[in-house]
């Protein structure tokens, strides 16, 4: 009956990998009941590695090569059998093939914005996302810390681990580079690679290489770029009284289709140049605390310049040639900031 079942015995040959898909970084060899005959071989090819488990021990790593499986090529594991030197008989182990290939494309962001110290805005909330690379270089330490004795292991099993620990990085990065939000599209390299500074140490305990770290993007939520965009669109107007002055121009012909606009407006030129050093103060405060100016005092209504005066003229006059200002109400208007003239 021994000689039965020794004879049914299946004994494993070759033992080999060839990957069928570009995720999988840690596979088990099947073994069931089969057991490797001595002499056997072993394939590891290129961007492969394979490992040896003796009951439960890490026994011998191989990289890419052909073994034949003797005393020679497994010292390691001869010596926690306790095997003699002959080593003639068949013996069992489990064999796992892990993938050297770099993992590419991987993608990082920040899925809530992170909250910084920022020099010109004080507390900012930022968004950031880019992408990663890295690979296995140490299939041990990634077999006994992350993939363990699971039949098959994948990146996508890994990425959402490595994803958070890239994220909890960036508000580090950011407090300590001290550059202003404003600044940041422009340091956006340096920034990839003072983040993969902070993160090699960890890849590494987990027998992993991280190989390149990108920030594509550094952005605010929607609700702080509108404000942001606001102000520097007065910026590129040459200030916040050129703003005004601008809406001011820019409110004649909606004031010409209201009832009693035109009324109002003409009025409402000298006071609205008048106080257009107070708006300024007062916008500039509200988009920058920082650097807000104390409010001045009220003033009387700054006298306006004939400049000024003429461009309201030419303004209405456009208005009687679309129709939509009466000669009469243009001559009314007209004389009215004639007499500002004086």
């Amino acid at each position: 009956m021994a000689l039965m079942d020794f004879i049914k015995k299946q004994f494993i040959d070759i033992i080999q990998w060839t990957e069928d898909d570009t995720d999988t970084m840690a596979w088990r060899f099947p073994m069931a009941d089969m057991e490797i005959q001595n002499g056997g071989s072993l394939t590891v090819r290129e961007s492969q590695m394979a490992v040896f488990i003796n009951e439960g021990v890490v026994a011998d790593v191989f990289g890419p090569g052909t073994y034949k499986l003797t005393t020679q090529t497994l010292p390691v594991l001869t010596y926690l059998k306790n095997w003699d030197k002959l080593f003639e008989s068949p013996f069992k182990s489990d064999v796992y093939f892990f993938s050297t290939r770099q993992k590419l494309d991987r993608k990082w962001g920040t899925p809530n914005p992170v909250t910084i110290r920022d020099k010109d805005f004080g507390m900012v909330r930022l968004r950031a996302f880019g992408i990663y690379a890295f690979h296995l270089t140490d299939p041990k330490a990634f077999h006994t810390t992350v993939s363990g004795t699971l039949e098959r292991y994948t990146s996508e099993q890994l990425e959402g681990q490595l994803r958070n620990t890239i994220v909890g990085h960036i508000s580090d990065i950011f407090g300590e580079s001290g550059v202003p939000f404003i600044d940041m599209a422009g340091n956006q390299e340096e920034f990839g690679k003072a983040l993969k500074a902070k993160l090699d140490p960890m890849f590494q305990q987990y027998g992993l290489s991280l190989d390149s770290l990108n920030v594509q993007n550094i952005s605010l939520p929607e609700e702080l770029q509108a404000m942001l965009d606001k102000r520097i669109g007065v910026n590129m107007m040459g200030g916040m009284q050129a703003y005004t002055q601008f809406q001011t121009a820019e409110a004649i012909p909606l004031a010409a289709q209201n009832e009693g606009g035109l009324a109002g407006l003409g009025a409402g030129v000298g006071v609205g140049f008048g106080m257009g050093q107070q708006i300024a103060g007062a916008m500039a405060g509200a988009l920058n605390p920082a650097t807000a100016a104390p409010a001045p005092a009220p003033a009387a209504a700054v006298p306006v310049s004939a400049d000024e005066i003429v461009a309201t003229i030419e303004k209405l006059h456009g208005l009687v040639g679309k129709g939509m200002l009466s000669q009469a109400e243009f001559d009314a208007k007209k004389a009215e900031l004639l007499k500002k003239l004086a």
